[in-house]
């Protein structure tokens, strides 16, 4: 989820005021689980292994405190409006196994109305499922579940301190299949240090023989203070390489392209045979809809408002047994901070960037990155090309800055 840098603030410990959703956005709930088995060596998320919580904080105290800050974010919003998707994620959602996650959406339905047919998702690390974990998630209401594959390579997992064996993750898409899921997503990791093309194009041919319906591929990102970080700068293995990188996002395209597969954002694909292989809810963070996130560390966007929790679930968990909405901080976008957010995260998906959106300058700018062979049109929008994709973030700079030098 995004993280606020900017924009005016507001105390913490409240929400901005007058919060209400804007018709007619879709309505989003995300619920954070910060809990994981283990620390992968890239990761810098909100998570948590059991050693490190130790005794001040449990699945069973943070279930009592998302259930009362459902309650608060009801009473906030209002009920008028259902929930048009539902995003379960963290952290490892599946260690609460098939019931937790069931008594999960049984807590949010208590708080919400849930649309009919509402996209409600999990995400799941493979080690933590099986078919009876898939049945009952299933049987409980989910309709998409996502897992973490990363590679299908011994030595890549390897690299990322991942715990999984290589084909266990596909498995688990075959089982999530055979449950009644139709949309099932697998996560890739692309530029890992000692991966390779056929690497590579293994972990991609397992992914097609599971047989989902959407894929995401991300580049390798070293994020300081991870483990991986810490061995990069030892000089233990080699940092990413940035043509590397752009190599293997090529051959993840053209392999899901030739697949039946397309890209709808800049590192997601989905089957181009049917409309809702696409999330929903993610498609609602990159078109500016209004999400609440529920637990600890989650970040919420309400009518042009954002703000965020706080990271520890102990921490979390006594906020809201004080009575009090558990905000670290938040912030009011104005519109220059909001044009230049829109921006960036519209020219990301398939759709494009409405030109309308852009002023004179901007346009003229976006012209030139056409004539470049960065953009492209598509009515009046303007739409990344295969190598507009790889410059995403110099494309938005080089139209927001008036001096393309400095992008």
């Amino acid at each position: 989820m995004h993280t606020p840098t900017v924009g005016s603030t507001a105390p913490a410990g409240r929400a901005p005021e007058e919060i209400r959703p804007s018709e007619p956005t879709p309505l989003g709930l995300y619920v954070h689980v910060p809990f994981c088995a283990t620390r992968c060596g890239y990761c810098d998320f909100n998570t948590y292994t059991a050693g490190e919580l130790g005794s001040t904080a449990s699945p069973q105290s943070w279930m009592r405190a998302v259930d009362g800050e459902l309650g608060m974010a009801a009473a906030q919003l209002g009920t008028d409006r259902a929930l048009s998707t539902v995003f379960v994620g963290g952290g490892t959602p599946s260690l609460l196994g098939g019931q937790g996650l069931a008594e999960v959406l049984a807590t949010v339905r208590r708080h919400f109305p849930v649309a009919d047919d509402a996209e409600i998702t999990t995400e799941s690390n493979p080690e933590s499922t099986d078919p009876e974990f898939f049945a009952a998630i299933r049987s409980a209401g989910y309709t998409r579940v996502s897992l973490g594959m990363q590679s299908m390579a011994p030595h890549v997992l390897a690299v990322l301190d991942r715990t999984h064996t290589p084909g266990r993750a596909q498995q688990a898409a075959l089982e999530a299949r055979a449950a009644g899921f139709d949309h099932v997503n697998l996560d890739l990791i692309y530029g890992t240090p000692g991966e390779t093309d056929d690497d590579l194009r293994t972990s991609l041919h397992a992914v097609l023989d599971a047989g989902v319906d959407h894929v995401s591929a991300y580049a390798l990102i070293v994020e300081d203070g991870t483990a991986l970080a810490r061995r990069i700068r030892k000089g233990q293995i080699a940092a990413p390489d940035d043509d590397v990188l752009a190599d293997r996002y090529e051959l993840i395209d053209q392999t899901l392209r030739g697949a039946g597969m397309d890209w709808y954002e800049v590192s997601n694909w989905a089957a181009t045979d049917d409309p809702s292989a696409q999330c929903r809810h993610n498609l609602g963070y990159w078109h500016d809809a209004d999400w609440w996130g529920i637990g600890p560390g989650a970040h919420s966007h309400v009518a042009g408002r954002r703000w965020w929790n706080v990271k520890h679930p102990a921490r979390y968990a006594e906020s809201i047994t004080a009575g009090e909405l558990p905000v670290a901080g938040s912030e009011t976008l104005n519109a220059d901070e909001h044009h230049t957010e829109r921006v960036m995260l519209t020219i990301r998906c398939r759709t494009g960037l409405p030109a309308a959106e852009l002023d004179a300058s901007e346009l003229s700018r976006a012209r030139r990155a056409v004539d470049d062979g960065l953009l492209t049109w598509a009515g009046e929008n303007l739409v990344l090309t295969s190598r507009g994709r790889l410059l995403a973030d110099g494309v938005v700079r080089s139209i927001l800055v008036a001096d393309r030098s400095a992008a």
